[in-house]
């Protein structure tokens, strides 16, 4: 799967997850998030609980409308500690100002992320 490269993010970012406010106790690295060294961190910590060689997705459609794109595909993930694979469909919406992604808000399958990792936070 392609590495995320934080240089592309401004340094203030509108970060928006699907997920209730509060996060959820399996999936700890869904939280708030304001700044390109977060959105940094976010992509580390995502990696550090699955297995990046199993990991794969695809898009399925990219719409564009001046500043803002809209993604839409499956995210595919293997949990590191319990080897369980899950796939996730997801809608991304970006806003890109001065070539720096200043919007990323995320709109994906959370039940199926948060049930493949329950059992790894036993």
């Amino acid at each position: 799967m392609t590495q995320i490269r934080p240089e592309l993010f401004a340094e203030r970012v509108e970060w928006l997850l699907d997920w209730p406010e509060d996060g959820h106790p399996a999936v700890p690295w869904i939280r708030p998030r304001a700044t390109r060294d977060d959105v940094a961190d976010h992509f580390r910590e995502l990696a550090a609980f699955h297995i990046p060689e199993r990991s794969a997705g695809g898009v399925a459609r990219v719409l564009i409308d001046d500043q803002d794109a809209v993604v839409l595909g499956d995210i595919q993930q293997t949990v590191r500690v319990t080897g369980k694979q899950y796939i996730a469909l997801f809608a991304l919406h970006l806003t890109v100002e001065n070539g720096l992604i200043t919007r990323y808000a995320v709109y994906e399958d959370s039940l199926t992320v948060a049930e493949a990792l329950e059992s790894a936070n036993d």
